[in-house]
């Protein structure tokens, strides 16, 4: 019989080290002519703190927030932390190979106002230089940023978040993934039955970082339990809690619908902000899960590959004709929008793996009505932009045409939708 994890935690003495000293961290610009040589830090890239104000002593004085503050010090920091970056509450979520830099500015073009890199993994991350310069690029417009870990070593999770925390708002720690994978290399949401070690990977970066940390969970079966484990994250240092409402075995969202109520429950457990994921295929969705929970802002995954428009209040024809109302052509559809997608791979490069996949994601309608089309698509062993711009034109020559749909009347969502739409992507840098 397992014993419980929180009887665990309380026997726990967690045996912390001196931090070691600072790691370098070096950028590499995409087109450079000697890639091997660190330039200075762009400092528009650097971490929050270098852009409050003077006289807000809250934030500009703190180096180490985690360090000095605690109790109602901690929560006021938390808080004040994130009306500084504009209480963004429409936010693309973390997804292994699907929220590279290319996506997540085209849905910051489309309303959504933050978001999270894919999860990386914190050994491979420090261990090879390979794998963080094809997994992590940013730029300056890709901002508030959270650069999630997956992790199971604290010390191995400190090493790696010093060097991207320069270039990002919150280092965020994966505590969600309920993939084999994940049981396999033992982190995500199989770090549950070992709270001890999830309370000293929190301490561990929250008392060494100069950005808060994050934390994105999953549900306990038990509600009592999930509310103790969100107390035990704020206690141990997290500044913002994302809450997938769905438990570690209910991995197929069609299936298993996410609980706003113990969210909801979390929310008004805990004094940090909170971010609810699950159940969001639109912007209706987005009011109710709002109003339901009482969270600071929602994330959305899966919908957002089908239709990286979603926070900008575009549906696609599925959703349309089960909401009620009339849905009206939004003159826009699914190969617009995976154009605009390759532009940003052309400036912006990654792993041609990345763009086979959202290749299949926005089009998958289209290739279901022409599929020889997507025949020849899966038969290339190696992609080209050419092939693609011509396979998109293919598709439109057959005169097949999924718009997206926008409500007959405005949408009665949160104030702030219009003011996010207007981010448009700079210089993009490497690590």
């Amino acid at each position: 019989m397992k014993p419980n994890p929180f009887f665990l935690l309380s026997l726990h003495n967690i045996h912390r080290k001196p931090h070691s000293t600072t790691l370098s961290y070096h950028l590499m610009a995409q087109q450079t002519n000697d890639s091997n040589r660190p330039e200075e830090p762009d400092n528009n890239l650097c971490s929050y703190q270098q852009e409050v104000e003077q006289n807000d002593s809250l934030l500009s004085c703190m180096d180490y927030p985690g360090r000095a503050l605690t109790g109602e010090s901690r929560v006021e920091y938390a808080w004040t932390y994130w009306a500084k970056l504009g209480r963004p509450r429409f936010i693309v979520a973390p997804m292994v190979d699907n929220s590279e830099l290319p996506f997540r500015l085209l849905c910051r073009k489309y309303g959504a106002s933050a978001a999270y890199t894919p999860m990386l993994h914190s050994r491979i991350f420090n261990e090879t230089e390979k794998y963080r310069k094809e997994e992590f690029t940013t730029c300056k417009e890709d901002r508030p940023l959270f650069v999630q870990f997956c992790a199971n070593d604290p010390d191995v999770l400190l090493e790696a978040a010093r060097r991207v925390e320069p270039y990002c708002d919150y280092v965020d720690i994966n505590l969600g993934c309920p993939q084999r994978i994940a049981r396999r290399g033992y982190y995500g949401a199989f770090l549950m039955d070992n709270l001890p070690l999830v309370k000293s990977l929190v301490e561990k970066l929250s008392l060494n970082l100069k950005v808060p940390v994050s934390c994105k969970i999953r549900l306990f079966p038990k509600l009592d339990d999930t509310l103790k484990y969100a107390r035990m994250l704020e206690e141990a240092g997290c500044s913002l809690l994302a809450v997938h409402g769905r438990t570690r075995d209910e991995k197929d969202g069609k299936k298993f619908r996410a609980d706003w109520k113990a969210i909801r429950a979390v929310k008004d457990a805990v004094r940090i902000p909170v971010l609810a994921n699950g159940n969001i295929r639109h912007m209706n969705d987005v009011k109710e899960c709002l109003e339901e929970t009482g969270v600071e802002g929602v994330l959305s995954a899966e919908t957002l590959l089908e239709n990286p428009a979603l926070f900008a209040g575009f549906q696609t024809a599925e959703w349309v004709s089960k909401s009620e109302g009339v849905g009206v052509d939004g003159n826009l559809d699914q190969a617009d929008l995976l154009v605009e997608y390759l532009k940003l791979c052309e400036k912006y490069p990654v792993p041609w793996r990345m763009i086979r996949s959202h290749v299949h994601k926005l089009l998958g309608d289209w290739f279901s009505l022409q599929p020889h089309i997507r025949e020849e698509l899966n038969k290339q062993s190696k992609l080209t932009f050419e092939f693609l711009y011509d396979m998109v034109d293919r598709l439109r020559g057959t005169g097949t045409r999924i718009p997206l749909y926008l409500k007959d009347t405005p949408l009665e969502t949160c104030p702030d939708l219009t003011d996010e739409q207007s981010r448009a992507p700079t210089i993009a840098v490497q690590i």
